[in-house]
């Protein structure tokens, strides 16, 4: 299916709980908000993956990147 707009969205665990607690996990009410709001507005989700990358100097958090089409 040719799609002829992408959009990418990232989103990101708690910072707050990544130093507290070590992780925090997705915010998944946050991350299903997110996609609603987007498909009302006509975007389909293609892709997505979770990425993990360093936060500040010791801790690393994990972040949804989704790829919407439509």
């Amino acid at each position: 299916m040719a799609y002829k707009e992408y959009k990418v969205l990232y989103v990101t665990e708690g910072g707050l709980g990544t130093i507290f607690l070590g992780a925090s996990g997705i915010p998944i009410k946050r991350l299903e908000a997110t996609l609603n709001r987007e498909a009302a507005d006509g975007w389909t989700l293609v892709f997505q993956f979770v990425e993990q990358k360093r936060f500040l100097l010791f801790w690393k958090r994990e972040a949804v990147i989704i790829t919407l089409a439509r």
